[in-house]
């Protein structure tokens, strides 16, 4: 795999790095919250480091808990059917239990649904990777 190189300007740098800390911060975010998807902010946050600070872009790829996933994205560009059921499954989860503790209160019940509907959304448009395709670039 190739070192991702840096953009040459500065200041395209800064707002890549500014766009990625946002995502990186939304995906955190997206572990304790429900309906707000974590894989999706993380992949935007890699991508935005890579061409921003490759010293971050590393930092992630080789962080303990977010390092496997960045690294299965960027050798397969998808994600396993296992792991959007778990995204999806445990979005749904959480958000049918914030739903049921905001009974009474019918917007947040709606935002709620809302956001989650959005979240599954988005985690079910990215490909999902076909069965035996993970040793497929093993060759490389």
């Amino acid at each position: 795999m190739s070192q991702p190189r840096p953009h040459r300007s500065r200041a395209v740098r800064w707002l890549l790095w500014a766009a990625g800390s946002l995502a990186l911060g939304l995906g955190l975010l997206g572990v304790v919250l429900p309906g707000l998807p974590t894989t999706p902010f993380v992949l935007l946050a890699a991508a935005c480091y890579a061409k921003a600070s490759p010293r971050l872009h590393a930092w992630l790829l080789n962080h303990r808990l977010l390092g496997p996933m960045l690294r299965d994205w960027e050798q397969h560009r998808s994600l396993t059917r296992r792991t959007k059921t778990v995204a999806v499954v445990s979005m749904a989860l959480m958000v049918s239990l914030s739903v049921w503790s905001f009974r009474g209160r019918l917007i947040a019940q709606l935002a709620l649904v809302l956001l989650g509907t959005i979240g599954a959304w988005v985690v079910l448009r990215i490909p999902t990777r076909r069965p035996g395709a993970q040793s497929s670039s093993s060759s490389s």
